[in-house]
């Protein structure tokens, strides 16, 4: 019960401190502070907020993580973000649920593993790491930590999943593409419009269906969810810009995707932001993710991304509150939830 109030107290401090990406310099302040106050060593790598004491090097390593950083608030919320509010069972506030209720659970559970749990009982080497920048895939965030890292044999991610095991999530590429054309007077049919020289490539990428469909994860998507052509109604556009947004489940690389699509959208050249953000996929198999499944917990993929994708070592995402309530105006968690997280993270890791 103690570990719960401190963890709903600690997360109202935080709701109240605004920690936006990229402007979490004074949420990791006060997180860094309450570590010390706990009597834990603590690291700053920039906004990101790390415990790692000594290492058994006869035991495996596991990894809490979760993340300080909130998106900004929309403009629907019908409360103030940044002003913790209790009703009833919930607690209202920017980030109380992503991913917040995980942030302040697993930090209570690295407390009870270091404090309650005998030498010879526990299982594992726990690390635990608060990383920032997350809801952007910045640079500063889990990508500046990774380095600072001891050998990682399995993560656990605070990610809101009602406390059920995501042991796959798809991976995200976005990629910007644009065919070109020739500009000419709309009236004498000159030129050669961009548009229509995009139209093909477009059609095959919308109709195309990649062979290799996952269980958990479905099939891999590709969404054009940008387009921008034309300067005016009685002008050929000679230049018709898109983004495609692509969504690939665990069978599939990035860069493979890519080099795919370079070969069919033949009228476009296309550029990919980025390669890094990955698929991630923990065997079932996997002795933490058969502890879940012992304990009546359900394994499923989910479609939304996270610091996974950065991860080169083996990870499931499993934290309290739904992920449903991310991201929207009004966004609470559970007081309930927080208290049924650690007690099942305990179960699981001890």
């Amino acid at each position: 019960m103690q570990y719960t109030h401190e963890a709903v107290e600690l997360l109202k401090r935080l709701i109240s401190t605004p920690s936006v990406s990229r402007e979490e310099d004074a949420a990791a302040d006060l997180l860094a502070d309450y570590i010390e106050t706990c009597g834990l060593p603590v690291k700053r790598i920039g906004n990101n907020v790390l415990i790692q004491e000594e290492l058994d090097p006869a035991k495996k390593t596991l990894l809490l993580n979760a993340h300080i950083d909130t998106v900004k608030p929309v403009a629907t919320w019908t409360r103030d973000p940044f002003t913790p509010t209790i009703e009833g069972d919930r607690l209202y506030g920017l980030g109380a649920n992503d991913c917040g209720g995980g942030l302040v659970s697993l930090l209570q559970v690295y407390r009870i593993w270091r404090d309650e749990v005998a030498l010879s009982d526990k299982d594992y080497n726990l690390v635990y790491l608060a990383s920032c920048e997350e809801e952007v895939s910045g640079e500063n965030g889990f990508r500046l930590a990774l380095p600072e890292l001891p050998e990682i044999d399995v993560a656990i991610v605070g990610e809101p999943t009602g406390m059920h095991p995501a042991i796959a999530e798809k991976g995200l590429m976005v990629i910007d593409g644009i065919a070109r054309g020739k500009s000419g007077h709309a009236a004498r049919n000159e030129g050669v419009n961009a548009i229509y020289e995009a139209l093909d490539d477009l059609i095959w990428l919308r109709d195309y269906r990649f062979k290799k469909e996952s269980p958990l994860l479905g099939a891999t998507k590709m969404t054009v969810t940008v387009l921008n052509s034309g300067t005016q109604h009685n002008v050929v556009p000679d230049e018709c810009r898109f983004v495609i947004d692509v969504r690939p489940n665990e069978y599939y690389q990035n860069e493979y995707l890519f080099a795919f699509l370079q070969k069919h959208m033949k009228k476009c050249e296309l550029k990919a932001r980025s390669f890094r953000l990955s698929s991630s996929h923990i065997p079932e198999s996997d002795p933490l993710v058969q502890r879940c499944i012992k304990m009546g917990l359900k394994p499923y993929g989910s479609p939304t991304l996270s610091d996974q994708a950065l991860m080169p070592f083996k990870s499931l995402k499993l934290g309290p509150g739904e992920s449903s309530r991310s991201h929207s105006a009004d966004e609470y968690i559970c007081i309930s939830e927080i208290a049924q997280a650690i007690e099942t993270y305990v179960k699981i890791i001890l």
